[in-house]
């Protein structure tokens, strides 16, 4: 035979054997894997089966060397051969799932395609792993590795904050998430992680110029009638410049640095590579749950890059904020200006333009102000105005975390500016901004003493709470105001997961001794009760959730806030006051009366049904034909479960006894002599067996990769 059709004969030979593999086995497999599988046992089959023929007495011309030999016993006997050939391949994919399953490896192709980045991510690997010795952290990243005691883990944080801060802008923003989650990473961490700050020095301008001329086309200076090269404030991910608009409007652009978005995806990818792998072997990945931790991190970080979500969050807060503060108006592409827009709100949302943000640039009303951050914010503002600027600050919050349901998640002094309503627009005072990740703010000493309104910045941080946790956040400030530490406790239930074997009187002291000390006066305002009843909601081993962790993390910064505005304001008053404002508004007769119309929609088709139900029950009951009928697997996943252990359970009954019988067979001497050498137990037997090891096989294969559906718990 000439070697091309050996060749083809080969080929042929090895995509049989890939079909009849994967069809035999019945769950699905790699191709690579079983194309490797065919060629090996191809190869191995071909030497085997001249060998086995020269065995059997047959000739290179297709004939048998003793006549006495039956012709069709011997093609039986290289069937069986050929079908054992098979059957080793299944066994081969079996053996592969078990060692190495599916999606486990990449494919080939898949491995070709990602070889550049793969070189990058090695080298930033390399480049992580560096900064982890060099702080030392690399022990952490060994398998079975364990966190400190207690009492290290403020040293344990200081050490996380300098590699935070050394391995650039996406880790320092993963610093900056875990300070939030003091329930997951502790107080101490979370102390020590809340003193990142990002030191990045800005973008050089034509890097800059690429970017808005690639969001807002060729004629992008079309759109500005004045802009300042100089940035006012550079960040990690974006740079703030000073501009104005066509029209004169002032406002300032917020431009995403060159390449931050690929950087930053990188990055993401590395943390998340790292998180699975960290859960899956070391004990202190587990116990912190670093795969959620980095998924919803990855999640939050991708929002922000994208500049058009946070002119969204600046909508949506600003619903929260008074009438119509901040809310774009007018029929023209832009917003309307900065003197129309909220004139009558103590708090508002500075104006953002939507024709002119895109994902990687964010136009904003440029507000002459102070930030309350600053010692000279409050100046020339009497007392009075303080008192009802802090006021105003305190029902907007609790609005937006009560009512609106989406709220500032990072409301610090820092973001916080005090604008002089009689201030002209343009007057910018002294250059300066509080940083580039809160535009719509310049800095700057004003001495005005004329009316005074609050501008919060910064919405790249949102939460966002549903009607349920709306409703028990509510009954924990109307538990707190009343004294009432048993509502208050289930309130902190309804909105947080609580642990296995809670002491819930436990609980409910230390609770009532917190609610204690804020009526006695003893204590901060509502603010600071949050801000207790988190750190003591984590010691108890509550889980508490994101958004939940980010109100509670809200209503707590409002309170240095507040002090900054107005030092002598009695916060206990002001809080209790505006509580009771809400609570009045929830129990006004149009909201009660809303409340029980949404109620009486879902309740009564009930009723309407009830009397009807219970008659016919009374009946049957009186009658004796009242009867419990229980429909056993009357769920289709239920059936499909009990369908899936049936069949496990018959193949492998039926695997064993052919195997027991083939073993016997082969064994089991003399039987009927189908040719001199050749006797019909052993040619059964190994047949047996065959069908024995394809069963035995496929079954195990539906292990490894099919577990089967799992019946439903509760519905």
């Amino acid at each position: 035979m000439t070697p091309v059709l050996t060749a083809i004969g080969f080929a042929f030979n090895t995509a049989l054997l890939f079909v009849l593999t994967r069809r035999l086995l019945g769950v699905p497999v790699g191709w690579f894997r079983t194309l490797l599988v065919a060629i090996v046992v191809t190869g191995a089959m071909s030497g085997f089966l001249e060998l086995a023929s020269e065995r059997l007495g047959i000739t290179s011309d297709g004939g048998l060397a003793e006549p006495s030999d039956d012709l069709t016993v011997v093609a039986l006997v290289l069937l069986l051969l050929v079908a054992w050939g098979v059957a080793l391949g299944v066994g081969g994919l079996v053996l592969l799932e078990a060692l190495v399953p599916t999606g486990t490896l990449p494919s080939p192709v898949a491995v070709l395609r990602d070889l550049p980045a793969r070189r990058r991510r090695s080298r930033r690997y390399g480049q992580i792993v560096a900064v982890a010795v060099k702080h030392g952290l690399g022990g952490f990243l060994r398998a079975g590795s364990r966190l400190p005691e207690d009492h290290d883990h403020a040293r344990l944080g200081r050490r996380l904050r300098m590699a935070f801060s050394d391995g650039g802008v996406t880790f320092v923003k993963l610093g900056q998430m875990l300070a939030t989650r003091p329930d997951v990473v502790g107080p101490d961490l979370a102390a020590e992680l809340g003193q990142l700050q990002a030191d990045t020095p800005p973008q050089a301008w034509p890097d800059i110029e690429r970017t808005l001329r690639a969001e807002l086309g060729e004629g992008w200076r079309d759109e500005f009638a004045a802009f300042d090269e100089e940035p006012l404030a550079a960040a990690s991910v974006g740079q703030v410049y000073r501009a104005d608009l066509a029209d004169g409007s002032p406002v300032v652009v917020k431009v995403q640095r060159a390449g931050a978005q690929e950087q930053v995806r990188a990055d993401l990818d590395i943390v998340l590579r790292m998180s699975r792998w960290l859960e899956r072997t070391t004990p202190w990945g587990r116990a912190l749950g670093v795969r959620n931790l980095a998924e919803g991190f990855a999640a939050s970080l991708t929002e922000e890059l994208d500049y058009r979500v946070e002119a969204a969050n600046a909508a949506a807060v600003a619903a929260g904020t008074g009438p119509s503060a901040g809310a774009p108006v007018g029929t023209g592409p832009q917003a309307r200006s900065r003197e129309d827009a909220g004139a009558d709100a103590l708090v508002r949302v500075p104006t953002t333009y939507p024709s002119l943000t895109t994902s990687r640039v964010l136009v904003m009303e440029r507000i002459a102000g102070v930030p309350l951050s600053r010692a000279d914010a409050t100046r020339g503002l009497d007392a009075t105005t303080r008192e009802r600027l802090a006021h105003a600050l305190l029902g907007s919050v609790l609005t937006q975390v009560l009512q609106t349901g989406v709220f500032h998640a990072d409301l610090h002094a820092g973001n916080v500016l005090v604008e002089r309503v009689g201030r002209p627009a343009g007057d910018d005072g002294a250059d300066g901004a509080d940083g580039a990740d809160r535009p719509g703010g310049e800095g700057g000493n004003d001495d005005a003493t004329g009316p005074a309104r609050l501008a919060l910045l910064d919405y790249g941080s949102v939460g966002r709470l549903d009607r349920t946790a709306r409703d028990a956040v509510g009954r924990l400030l109307f538990a707190v105001d009343r004294g009432d530490s048993l509502g208050a406790v289930d309130s902190l239930c309804d909105v947080i997961d609580a642990p296995a074997g809670l002491d819930d009187r436990a609980l409910e002291r230390e609770v009532g001794a917190v609610i204690s000390r804020v009526q006695n006066g003893s204590a901060g305002p509502t603010t600071s009760v949050f801000g207790d009843l988190f750190v003591l909601v984590v010691r108890h081993g509550f889980t508490v959730p994101p958004q939940i962790a980010a109100a509670f993390r809200a209503l707590g910064a409002l309170e240095g806030t507040l002090q900054a505005l107005h030092p002598e304001l009695d916060l206990v008053t002001a809080s209790r006051s505006a509580g009771q404002d809400y609570l009045g508004q929830k129990l006004s007769p149009q909201e009660v009366r809303a409340t029980l119309e949404e109620h009486l929609v879902h309740v009564l088709p009930i009723l309407q049904r009830l009397p009807r139900r219970v008659d016919a029950i009374a009946a049957a009951v009186q009658s004796g034909e009242a009867q419990l009928r229980v429909r056993w697997l009357a769920d289709p996943s239920d059936r499909s479960f009990v369908t899936g252990v049936v069949n496990h359970l018959v193949i492998t009954v039926l695997a064993s006894v052919l195997a027991l019988s083939g073993v016997l067979l082969l064994v089991a001497p003399g039987g009927p002599a189908l040719t001199p050498t050749i006797d019909l137990n052993p040619l059964l037997g190994g047949t047996l067996f065959l069908f024995a090891f394809v069963l035995g096989a496929r079954s195990l294969a539906r292990v490894f990769r099919d577990p089967g559906p799992s019946p439903r718990r509760g519905r």
